[in-house]
């Protein structure tokens, strides 16, 4: 099948109309809404007005726009619609659904609304409004910035009661009963005398309805299924080794591809020789695409061969040439010309030295590749009326596009099954496989084309982590941190992801200073400034964006101040800290880790806050200086998120990230050489080791009034709490990542 789950002909929408004998029930109620995307695939005589989920016999089928990565996306969007709906989770199957603007992601525009009005109140959700507005017109249809179930909290919900309520209705109207009578369990209306009538049996009564639209959420605490611990309902593939993801996707007749690229980012094909590639076994085919060659075979394995006989003369890449001179453009880019932006500017800074001892230090974060499991991939078949495209994407509406572009066809021509993907960190935010897979296929008309990147070819053109500056002058007076003024410089993030999709961001790019601006420390004088620097290295969003560098810059520069005024690193946060959910976070986590003070011993810990994406997380890492070098023993981390709707699933994607932050604060880094990435594979981009791995504790807090996402949340603090941890066991500062420049890792 070329999605996931079954979805049958005979099925009814979560909507408002009938389909085929079906109900559709659901929370299409936006005053212009977009057009349902569902309608064209809908038999004769069919109608619905919302594009999320069908019934059929077989279940509930949820069309889930906000793509699956690892994070566990299907199921809990699937445990949203079935706590409302009384039904069970293994009756549910899922399908990402087609591209449409209809599944525009409104979570996202409140952090560009916090970074253009930070305080809250009636101006800030003016803003959120005109940015949330703003999605929906450009329809951005996007999986980022954890915002999931921030997204699909309300929505879904609303649309499970909907449903639940009018199929009472339907049975109230078939057996004479007052819908007051009736009640909802495991997929069926349940009568006084405890008769079951099963959702499928009243679909074709529930269909002559007008949906039940203001039917009330459950109270949080009726909730059967939301806030318990729960099964995901891919954890039986995935631990048997039978899910399947892109590229395990096959298409009757199909051939298989890679590319070769020029290894200098960025730079041209100037002319090729295939002749050896040509003549080798199974090789059907060399043509150029964009930046370099497409070589079809009957398999991977040979196309991948065959590649690396083609005979290339490549263009210089446009970058600079040596890591030192990418750091001299950031380097030079703390320059009022370059100022981007300065969202915090508390008190008076330069007042606040006059007298003081200034404490000064520079920090550097290194680029990052996303480095999946899953190398990137996808499949292109273009005919002359249509096009379509197998492939795992985290932005099915820009794939849709630039496949319509390439093969000069109307959008609506072109049809995306968006598959499972095997990790992404951000990967599946661009699209140069599709758009290559594409090139190619316009080539073959009427040959699925399934493109395969090898790991090299992954890995050495990926779009990385932005590289990043930032430098401090701060003071402390009376044994308290008196000022903190940080300036960090980047090149634009967005700026360049967008680019590549030809669109422009206007106005600072809040990712340069995100993560660091909206801390919750109540420093008297307190400034962060973003410089913009030139374009570098091409790059892309990498698990929490800004914050990812950010956090380890700010919690840095705050840790070195409270050792200059001879504080205690998790008090004096706690005494800065003007925010009662941060302070809870910090609190929880200083009980966690029973924190009281210096350990001795050769025994460290370190302990770091950021807030990204509304999450305020914190985290207490300890360490151990051995005879074979620094051992990380166990991390504690608190978040605060609002709702923690899967105990099983937070705890592991918190663990997760922060397996991921230390690994990467450890040990990786991506540089260029001539435009040229030095790491390939695995074994020259290491992260942690299993054996290197921590016990980690986790608390998810519930004290806040909004629902927030926690897959990038638990990332920024790991860097500078494992930087404190190891300063406190051996008195190294830790100013720049990877750390294994300046220490051992045991």
């Amino acid at each position: 099948m070329s999605r996931i789950g079954k979805i049958a002909r005979r099925s009814f929408l979560v909507g408002s109309v009938a389909v085929a004998g079906g109900v559709a029930f659901g929370i299409w109620r936006y005053r212009t809404p977009y057009a349902n995307p569902l309608q064209d695939d809908l038999p004769e005589g069919a109608a619905a007005l919302t594009p999320y989920v069908k019934i059929d016999a077989e279940g509930v089928t949820l069309i889930t726009p906000r793509a699956d990565k690892g994070q566990g996306a299907y199921h809990v969007q699937a445990a949203l619609i079935a706590e409302e709906l009384d039904i069970e989770l293994d009756q549910i199957a899922v399908d990402p659904g087609p591209p449409s603007a209809a599944y525009w992601n409104g979570a996202l525009a409140e952090e560009a609304a916090e970074f253009m009005v930070p305080s809250d109140g009636m101006v800030r959700g003016m803003a959120e409004g005109v940015v949330n507005a703003s999605m929906k017109f450009i329809g951005l249809q996007m999986t980022g910035g954890s915002t999931t179930v921030p997204d699909a909290y309300l929505k879904l919900r609303q649309a499970g009661a909907s449903a639940r309520e009018t199929l009472k209705l339907a049975a109230a109207q078939e057996t004479g009963l007052d819908v007051g009578e009736l009640r909802t369990e495991g997929g069926a209306v349940i009568l006084p005398d405890s008769t079951a009538l099963p959702y499928t049996r009243l679909a074709a009564a529930a269909a002559g309805l007008d949906p039940v639209q203001d039917a009330e959420i459950k109270d949080p605490a009726d909730w059967r299924i939301l806030g318990k611990p729960m099964q995901r309902l891919d954890i039986v593939a995935k631990s048997t080794g039978t899910q399947d993801y892109g590229i395990d996707m096959q298409v009757e007749g199909m051939v298989h591809a890679t590319v070769l690229l020029n290894p200098h980012q960025g730079g041209a094909l100037n002319g090729f020789d295939a002749s050896e590639a040509e003549a080798m076994r199974g090789v059907k085919a060399v043509v150029p695409i964009t930046g370099g060659v497409g070589v079809v075979a009957d398999n991977t394995w040979r196309a991948i061969q065959a590649a690396r006989a083609v005979q290339a003369d490549w263009g210089p890449s446009p970058m600079p040439a040596t890591m030192e001179e990418h750091w001299k453009a950031l380097s030079d880019s703390f320059t009022p010309e370059a100022q981007d932006s300065r969202k915090r500017d508390d008190g008076n800074v330069e007042a606040a030295r006059n007298g003081a001892e200034l404490v000064e230090a520079e920090y550097r974060a290194p680029y990052l590749a996303h480095a999946p499991l899953e190398p990137i991939n996808a499949i292109v078949r273009i005919d002359e009326d249509g096009a379509e495209v197998w492939t795992g994407t985290q932005v099915p509406r820009f794939v849709q596009q630039n496949v319509a572009k390439i093969a000069g066809l109307d959008p609506d021509q072109v049809t995306v099954h968006v598959l499972m993907i095997g990790g992404s960190f951000g990967h599946r935010l661009e699209d140069e496989v599709v758009k290559q897979a594409a090139e190619i296929a316009v080539q073959m008309k009427g040959t699925p084309v399934k493109l395969t990147y090898s790991r090299e070819e992954d890995m050495m053109h990926d779009f990385p982590r932005q590289i990043a500056m930032a430098r401090l002058r701060g003071t402390v007076r009376d044994g308290r941190v008196d000022s903190l003024d940080l300036g960090i410089a980047m090149p634009s993030v967005m700026g360049s992801q967008m680019s590549r999709q030809g669109l422009s961001v206007p106005g600072p790019d809040s990712q340069i200073v995100a993560g660091a601006w909206e801390q919750p420390f109540a420093i008297p004088n307190q400034r962060v400034t973003g410089y913009r620097a030139p374009d570098l290295a091409p790059i892309s969003s990498w698990r929490s964006v800004g914050a990812s560098s950010n956090g380890f810059f700010y919690n840095a520069a705050l840790d070195e101040l409270i050792h200059a005024a001879g504080a205690d690193p998790l008090e004096e946060r706690l005494r800065l800290c003007d925010d009662p959910l941060a302070r809870a976070v910090l609190e929880a986590v200083g009980d966690m880790s029973g924190w009281s003070g210096p350990l001795g011993d050769g025994k460290g810990r370190g302990v770091a806050l950021t807030r990204s994406f509304g999450v305020h997380t914190a985290e207490v890492v300890e360490v151990t200086n051995t005879d074979r070098g620094i051992r990380i023993d166990k991390v504690w981390v608190a978040a605060e998120v609002g709702r923690v709707l899967d105990p099983v699933n937070f705890e592991n994607l918190v663990q997760g990230g922060v397996i991921f932050g230390l690994g990467h604060a450890m040990n990786c880094e991506i540089t260029y050489s001539d435009g040229i990435a030095e790491q390939d594979n695995f074994y020259s981009f290491e992260g942690m080791r299993q054996f290197q791995a921590p016990q980690i504790e986790v608390r998810g807090l519930e004290n806040g009034d909004h629902v927030r996402g926690i897959g990038e949340p638990p990332v920024p603090p790991a860097a500078p709490a494992l930087a404190g941890a190891i300063f406190a066991a051996t008195g190294t500062r830790l100013r720049e990542m990877p750390f294994n420049k300046f220490v051992d890792f045991a």
